[in-house]
């Protein structure tokens, strides 16, 4: 004798609705539609209440369209298919709020700092300007090219033959204690950096001594750390078959490092440097204390004064009205300058990462 299957429990039961497939499950379309209605929702009640922001309807419509989506999800698709939208609309909003700053921050740049974005102001500096004068900022955009380049000479080498050194050869105390001063200069504050190249400089050439390399120095001690973690953390990826095959052929230790490694992880090491040279370009502080500002271009590392663009963005703002507008277009340089070199980092690991043979 067969039971009754009780029908008014299956999913089959449910009534018809333009939102549910015969699959019992949403559409596409469907969290665009409830994303549209939530807003209105919302729009409406702040509308009671009071006037509806942006901000307000953005908050409160993410509110109810969790708690709507989620819902009905559950009610056609199941528990288990409404807690991943559920997850994935949590995930979208933090993805969505994490957008919203940077989004402002490019967006007040680009206005405040694109009608300066002249040739006359990246081809001139700051000689003979006074008060209202337009002036340039070509004296700082060489400063901060040649300032940079200089510490990533100094720290990048270091930082990758230590990094080599922690995952290849490093054992015992030793590599403990490297370790742990790289965990500690990590956090280290740019100011004492800049300290710490001035008293270095000034104990060795005395305290009248100014030059390009002292700041440097002081970004090539901030850089140095952060190149270490990233290149260790590549060079950890690089799977050991590859050591152990081209060791097995009777390649030297030291060659398998240079042609099989350090070529393997490429990618992960041009990406690693790059953060940290995106990492001190904007740096003002330790730049402040060893080099200064100058008004015209040096390009001599190591002779006299120079200027970046974030200690020429500081002081033109400190002295108000149209200094304003230059340190907003000095801010954009400097922007672009970060987005050209990742360009150029990116065209450079995908050239001379190894390619997969057909």
């Amino acid at each position: 004798m067969t039971a009754k299957t009780d029908l008014s429990s299956t999913p089959d039961s449910l009534p018809s609705s333009p939102l549910i497939h015969d699959s019992r499950t949403l559409p596409r379309w469907s969290p665009w539609a409830f994303l549209g209605g939530s807003l209105v929702v919302a729009t409406g009640l702040l509308a009671l209440i009071g006037t509806p922001t942006p901000t307000g309807v953005a908050l409160l419509g993410a509110v109810f369209f969790a708690i709507s989506l989620t819902a009905y999800s559950a009610r056609v698709e199941g528990r288990r298919h409404a807690t991943d939208r559920f997850a994935t609309t949590l995930v979208t909003a933090a993805f969505g709020a994490a957008m919203v700053p940077l989004v402002s921050l490019l967006w007040t740049v680009l206005a405040n700092g694109l009608p300066m974005l002249t040739a006359s102001f990246l081809t001139s500096d700051m000689v003979g300007v006074y008060g209202d004068i337009q002036g340039g900022v070509l004296h700082a955009i060489v400063g901060t090219l040649v300032i940079t380049a200089w510490a990533t000479v100094i720290s990048v080498p270091v930082g990758i033959m230590t990094a080599v050194y922690l995952v290849e050869y490093g054992r015992g105390a030793l590599a403990r204690g490297i370790t742990f001063f790289v965990d500690v200069m990590t956090g280290i504050p740019s100011i004492v950096a800049g300290l710490f190249a001035f008293s270095l400089f000034t104990i060795v050439f005395g305290p009248a001594y100014r030059a390009g390399i002292m700041g440097a120095a002081a970004l090539a001690l901030l850089m140095t750390p952060v190149v270490i973690r990233s290149v260790e953390e590549m060079l950890r990826l690089v799977p050991n078959e590859l050591r152990e095959a081209a060791l097995a052929l009777g390649v030297p230790k030291w060659l398998v490092i240079v042609k099989v490694v350090l070529r393997t992880a490429v990618a992960g090491i041009v990406t690693g440097v790059m953060l940290a040279i995106a990492r001190v370009i904007g740096e003002t502080a330790p730049l402040l204390l060893t080099v200064g500002y100058v008004a015209q271009v040096n390009a001599d590392v190591f002779n006299g004064r120079m200027t970046t663009l974030p200690v020429y963005a500081y002081r033109e703002w400190s002295q108000g009205r149209v200094g304003v507008d230059r340190a907003w277009g000095a801010a954009l340089v400097l922007i672009l300058i970060v987005m050209l070199l990742n360009l150029v980092a990116r065209l450079v690991s995908k050239y001379l990462a190894p390619k997969a043979k057909p």
